[in-house]
């Protein structure tokens, strides 16, 4: 179920809900592996090009079934784009995270799975999740659905899906052309 209609361009309005094209990315630490490793959003994102990307939970069918995939299958056009890395990430923790990114083999590829436990980043970005018929499924607020380039830690693109944008609008093929 989508839960809301906005997407984000170079524009800046003069009020948002949440973060938007020309804001510094949120310098919050995630958390990477298990035990978990910090990492610093602000110096992973320094001095490359990003995608980020926050799902509502791990092993959910549109995240394992379409969304991962699409960034697997579309490595070479995103390098050729010039994306340096892609950073999936959900509010979970490290131990779900990592068993994620052996079931869905991103091992070796430009795709680092991370963990926001305790929904810093999630909040930092003022995109959590937390509509009544969503928590009676995942069971505690969740992360939006949504993507975005970061170059140099800074955001040049966001697109949240829901409402009238589509999941696919955060897929690899979508983001691409935002690159």
């Amino acid at each position: 179920r989508r839960l809301l209609t906005q997407t984000r361009s170079l524009a800046r309005p003069q009020f948002r809900g949440f973060a938007a094209a020309g804001d510094k990315f949120p310098a919050v630490d995630v958390d990477f592996g298990f035990p978990p490793k910090k990492v610093n959003m602000g110096e992973r994102l320094a001095g490359k090009k990003t995608i980020v990307v926050g799902l509502p939970g791990a092993f959910t069918p549109v995240c394992s079934g379409q969304q991962v995939p699409s960034y697997l299958a579309m490595q070479a056009e995103l390098k050729a784009k010039g994306v340096d890395e892609v950073l999936v990430y959900c509010v979970n923790d490290g131990a779900v995270m990592e068993g994620w990114a052996k079931d869905q083999k991103v091992a070796g590829s430009m795709i680092t799975f991370l963990a926001d436990p305790r929904s810093e980043l999630t909040k930092a970005l003022n995109l959590v999740l937390d509509e009544p018929p969503v928590m009676a499924v995942l069971g505690n607020p969740r992360c939006q659905r949504f993507a975005i380039v970061v170059e140099n830690g800074i955001i040049k693109d966001l697109t949240v899906a829901g409402g009238d944008v589509p999941d696919e609008a955060t897929f690899a093929e979508a983001m691409l052309k935002k690159c």
